[in-house]
């Protein structure tokens, strides 16, 4: 079995002392997102799971849990969400220490194990083309060395963020504004041989060099670690996404980067911020985000 640790919230971030505790617990229980009433018991024996797959926008105060995680005898890698926007945007996100924070962990768990993900990439009258490209270019002189790939994926506009790209003048790309990004992303990607990759996208970018990613990955998987991975393509995911089965032991609603783009969060911070202060603080026993 993958864990997906998650898609539904930055647990590195908020919730390092809850994930521990499940970790010493070898199991977490995990609500469904469709039906609240329903909660589900998941297995955390490290026997039992091939790879926890971490998804962070900001790890740094989960770096102290690395060594213990290890000692369990987990195997892990990371998807790092690293964009050049400022707090217009990703409102409640520290970015003071985040490349240096990308890179402490490449040199612990080594960069094949550190995905970077510049998304999602949109454009509007503060966050340009030539900004993206000056900015992705910052950040690919100081990381490159730290990573083996990079993933782009472009702004989807849900119907509950509406109001939120409204104020922000944000829409969803046109093809021709997708050409564009890609062409200039790759070519920079070149200078640093930093391979791209596309993250649940429809469109085809070949001509650029660039890939469709696959996040989950089970070929990166039996290639970091040496095993034999027997699963499929993950059935609740999109039809545009490559990822295999895994199960998620995350909760939306409970993330405080409050970025405006987030399709895991509905509602308001304040209300996150009491769902997050319901689980955060508890020190052991059985508790699940929810």
């Amino acid at each position: 079995m993958i864990i997906s640790a998650s898609r539904r919230t930055d647990i590195p971030a908020f919730f390092g002392e809850w994930f521990m505790n499940r970790l010493t617990e070898r199991k977490a229980l995990v609500r469904n997102p469709i039906n609240p009433r329903s909660i589900s018991e998941i297995t955390l024996d490290p026997d039992l799971i091939e790879c926890i797959v971490f998804w962070t926008k900001n790890p740094e105060n989960f770096l102290i849990s690395l060594p213990g995680i290890d000692a369990f005898g987990y195997r892990y890698y990371f998807q790092f969400t690293l964009t050049a926007y400022d707090e217009s945007i990703e409102r409640n996100l520290n970015k003071t220490n985040i490349i240096e924070t990308f890179i402490k962990l490449s040199e612990y768990l080594g960069k094949e194990k550190v995905i970077w993900r510049y998304d999602p990439i949109f454009i509007n009258d503060k966050f340009t083309l030539k900004y993206h490209f000056e900015n992705f270019e910052y950040l690919c002189k100081k990381i490159y060395r730290h990573t083996e790939k990079c993933v782009i994926s472009f702004v989807d506009k849900y119907l509950f963020l509406t109001e939120n790209f409204k104020q922000n003048n944000i829409s969803e790309l046109s093809d021709n504004e997708i050409d564009v990004l890609a062409d200039g992303f790759a070519t920079i990607s070149k200078k640093y041989n930093l391979p791209l990759f596309t993250c649940c996208e429809k469109i085809n970018l070949d001509k650029y060099e660039i890939s469709h990613n696959k996040c989950i990955d089970a070929d990166l998987i039996e290639r970091l670690f040496n095993l034999n991975i027997k699963s499929k393509k993950d059935p609740s995911q999109r039809l545009d996404c490559g990822c295999c089965v895994s199960r998620d032991i995350g909760a939306y609603n409970t993330c405080l980067h409050d970025c405006i783009y987030c399709y895991a969060k509905r509602g308001n911070k304040p209300a996150a911020l009491g769902r997050y202060y319901s689980h955060s603080m508890v020190a052991g026993g059985l508790d699940e985000i929810s």
